[in-house]
């Protein structure tokens, strides 16, 4: 399945728009990712830790986001857009929600 974050595929027609689609996951970081990251942050360079979470919780929106509009009958997403908002006390949880319009787009 195409997956873009722009509205209109090069080269592609869309021949129907199926509806919105969407994604989501909540993520808690640990405490000891804080401890380390909180070090980093005194002493320069990147939380390997926290990028990693990043990443995890993308991967896992966008594949929700995905099966949703392959269900649909949809081959390709596009105006895809991530959002990372933390929640939780003191913010010690990651949401990220992956939006799209789920499409079919000629082959």
């Amino acid at each position: 399945m195409l997956i873009t974050t722009t509205n209109s595929i090069e080269g592609k027609k869309v021949v129907k728009y199926i509806g919105l689609v969407s994604g989501e996951t909540i993520i808690g970081a640990n405490i000891f990712k804080d401890i380390f990251a909180g070090i980093r942050d005194i002493v320069g360079g990147r939380s390997g830790s926290y990028e990693q979470v990043l990443r995890e919780g993308k991967n896992t929106a966008v594949n929700e986001m995905q099966q949703y509009a392959a269900a649909m009958g949809a081959n390709a997403i596009i105006g895809v857009d991530l959002d990372y908002e933390t929640v939780g006390s003191g913010g010690s949880m990651l949401m990220v929600a992956a939006t799209g319009t789920a499409v079919i787009i000629e082959e």
